[in-house]
């Protein structure tokens, strides 16, 4: 009884000592408020991992929460090595009658309820901690901005296959970096994008592969 009664009171000082910190942890039970935008993807949430799996014929889909602005974003991802994802920062959702985004690259105006943005590369591929500008620019943040040299061969293999990777992204002001299980994998400023949506992407798949799977744990959030 005296053991249960230390572990709960140490358990409820962690908790405590978190919210003055202000971390918040993500989808512990659910979903929370986030919602399923621009494609058909499915998310479940199971002993604290979010898995978000393809759906055939479907494109990008991204579970969005926000919009927010500055903040550090922390989590655990594991995905199969057939399946490239990341995450949305400070992005944005079309809508109806939205012009064609300055620098689009397909120059058209994208479909309502489409996610576009700044998005932090989750693969297996030797890009995971770069930025891609999703759905707008349709190129690497680091060749936008010039700042490819912190692109090295250490940030390149800091993603490993079939593991948990932790990932830590700060986004305060103009500023965004990414670090990949302690590594930097990128550092750049853009003021464009002020405020916007987090969004977890399941990437569109060829018709008639997958399914595959990309999961997230110890998903920790703190506005700056």
């Amino acid at each position: 009884m005296k053991n249960q009664l230390i572990i709960s009171l140490v358990a409820a000082l962690s908790l405590s000592a978190q919210a003055e910190d202000g971390w918040q942890t993500w989808f512990k039970d659910g979903l929370d408020d986030a919602k399923v935008v621009s494609g058909q993807a499915t998310y479940t949430v199971e002993n604290g991992i979010l898995t978000g799996t393809t759906v055939d014929g479907s494109g990008n889909t991204f579970l969005a929460k926000g919009p927010f602005k500055d903040f550090e974003l922390e989590f655990q991802v594991k995905t199969a090595d057939e399946l490239n994802s990341g995450v949305q920062v400070r992005s944005k959702l079309a809508k109806e009658g939205d012009p064609v985004l300055e620098g689009s690259k397909s120059g058209k105006p994208l479909p309502a309820d489409r996610l576009y943005g700044p998005q932090c590369e989750i693969a297996v591929n030797g890009t995971a901690g770069d930025f891609y500008d999703e759905a707008r620019r349709g190129t690497w943040w680091s060749i936008l901005t010039k700042t490819e040299a912190v692109r090295t061969e250490e940030a390149k293999a800091a993603f490993k296959k079939g593991e948990w990777n932790h990932y830590r992204i700060v986004v305060k002001g103009d500023h965004y970096q990414s670090f990949v299980n302690g590594v930097k994998t990128a550092d750049f400023t853009q003021p464009n994008d002020p405020e916007g949506y987090i969004g977890f992407q399941v990437h569109g798949i060829k018709k008639g592969s997958g399914p595959f799977k990309v999961q997230w744990k110890e998903v920790k959030f703190k506005a700056l």
